[in-house]
C-alpha cells in the first residue's frame, strides 16, 4: 500500500467522491473481503461488490489475494494507499489568474499546488528521497509583521544565492508563511 496516490483522471475522482465508496475504502486499509466490508458496514455483500469493483477499475484499490469459501472464490482487496490526492488540474482554474503576488493568497494557493504536484511526481520507490518539512507557529506583534516578512525573505534570498550554483543534487524549496486560524492546535 502506497502512502499517497495522486489523482489525475477525471474517473479516478468519479469513483472515489461517493460518501459509500469512500466508507469502503476505509475498511479495505487492511485486506477484507466484499462480505467482510458488507458486515462492517451493515449492507448487503453485493452491494459492497459493487463499489469495490468501481475502487479496482479505477486504481484506488487492487485484489490482494483470493480465497475459496464454500466452493466460491471469493476476493480480498485492500485500499491502493492510505491518502488520495485530487489534482487541482482535475477542476482547472476558474477566472482568470491575477498577477502572481507574493503577499496574496491566491500565490499562496498555487504554490501549495505546485508542491503538492511536484511531491506526486517523486519516485517513491527511490532507495533515498532527502527531504526535509518543517512546521512551526511564531507570533510576531503587527507592528514587526513586516520586518519579520522582509527577514524571512531576506534569509531565503541569501541561502538561494549561498547554494544556487549550477552543481550538485537540485532541490526545491518552498516555504508558506500565513496566518493560523482561530481554532489552530496550540503550541507544544
Amino acid at each position: 500500500m502506497r502512502d499517497v496516490l495522486y489523482l489525475e483522471e477525471i474517473e479516478q475522482a468519479e469513483a472515489l467522491l461517493k460518501p459509500q465508496r469512500i466508507e469502503v475504502l476505509r475498511r479495505l486499509a487492511e485486506p477484507r473481503t466484499c462480505t467482510e466490508v458488507a458486515a462492517l458496514l451493515g449492507q448487503t455483500p453485493q452491494r459492497v461488490y459493487y463499489h469495490v469493483k468501481r475502487l479496482v477499475e479505477a486504481g484506488l484499490a487492487e485484489q490482494v489475494a483470493e480465497r475459496r469459501v464454500r466452493g466460491i472464490n471469493e476476493g480480498v482487496y485492500q485500499a491502493g494507499a492510505r491518502s488520495y490526492w485530487l489534482s487541482p488540474r482535475l477542476v482547472g482554474r476558474i477566472g482568470r489568474r491575477r498577477v502572481r503576488d507574493e503577499l496574496s493568497l491566491g500565490y499562496l494557493l498555487d504554490l501549495v499546488e505546485e508542491v503538492q504536484a511536484d511531491i506526486a511526481a517523486l519516485d517513491r520507490a527511490a532507495p533515498e528521497l532527502p527531504s526535509i518539512g518543517v512546521s512551526g507557529r511564531i507570533r510576531v506583534p503587527p507592528e514587526q509583521r513586516q520586518r519579520f516578512l522582509d527577514e524571512l525573505r531576506t534569509t531565503l534570498q541569501d541561502l538561494f544565492t549561498r547554494y544556487g550554483g549550477a552543481e550538485g543534487d537540485a532541490f526545491k524549496i518552498a516555504v508558506a508563511c500565513y496566518p493560523d486560524h482561530p481554532g489552530g492546535e496550540p503550541d507544544e
